[in-house]
């Protein structure tokens, strides 16, 4: 198995370098196919304390802004990526969320920035991406300019969301460094021993070397978190644990967490 095509997401409102950057190194290590992306709208019309609606010209002015914004991004885009990278260009004025999970099609993974979305009309809501493209999403760290994902933390739950991350990631896996396979629970019984034996010889049929650890707790995100930081790593697997109310996702604790915490890169898988 391998990740055979990627799609970057470019924030309009972001230096697309850093992402570029990142889209080239996953595309060239998997000899994938990378489709950069971007996306953003015009807001609704919206009534004034005076009654009065923004309308006609201002409208066309932000869509033109967009457009412009669009731009730089496929400029900087086909600039960066080199002719060993089969690259790709997708922009659309419409929803950055919905655009790109629609996109999601066409791709193995979906690599994106971290960080909550203040403006979905310009920004992807990473909640609703992660429940609703049917792909895995690499969240990257804030800052970051590359995803070595040497030292891996695998967040396992004997769950359909913690088999399909962890099937999920198995390319990186390969080749990675290091790979513990951490569950948090209070209760080390049998049951517990026996899925992580058998995740153990999952990922040994794989080619993927790991060890196991057992963290007491209740399964608070901040734990996890902590533990990740103890063994330096530098990617975090999960599943995303969460449900549609009222049309908002409502998230369990770790992955509400994971979300929020933009110091680390996280792969989520639903």
């Amino acid at each position: 198995m391998s990740y055979r095509s990627i799609i970057v997401n470019l924030g309009i409102d972001a230096d697309p370098e850093p992402m570029i950057k990142i889209g080239v190194d996953l595309a060239e290590r998997f000899g994938a196919r990378l489709i950069g992306l971007a996306a953003a709208d015009v807001p609704p019309l919206v009534a004034t304390g005076d009654g009065m609606i923004y309308e006609g010209e201002v409208m066309q002015i932000q869509h033109e802004e967009i457009e412009k914004q669009l731009g730089e991004r496929r400029a900087a885009f086909e600039k960066l990526v080199p002719v060993s990278v089969r690259g790709e260009w997708r922009q659309a004025v419409g929803g950055p969320t919905r655009f790109l999970t629609g996109s999601a099609r066409a791709a193995d993974l979906i690599v994106t920035a971290g960080g909550q979305a203040s403006n979905v009309y310009r920004a992807v809501d990473i909640g609703s991406l992660a429940l609703d493209a049917g792909r895995p999403i690499l969240v990257v760290a804030g800052n970051a300019d590359h995803v070595s994902a040497q030292t891996v933390l695998v967040a396992w739950k004997d769950t359909r969301e913690a088999r399909r991350a962890m099937a999920d990631a198995l390319p990186l896996l390969s080749m990675a460094s290091e790979v513990v396979v951490a569950t948090i629970d209070n209760d080390a019984d049998v049951g517990i021993s026996k899925s992580l034996a058998d995740v153990l010889a999952f990922l040994e049929l794989h080619g993927v070397k790991a060890r196991t650890e057992l963290i007491a707790g209740n399964g608070d995100g901040g734990q996890l978190l902590a533990f990740a930081r103890s063994i330096r790593a530098d990617l975090v697997v999960s599943g995303a644990y969460g449900h549609s109310r009222l049309r908002e996702w409502a998230f369990g604790g770790v992955t509400r967490t994971l979300l929020e915490d933009n110091a680390i890169n996280r792969f989520l898988s639903y």
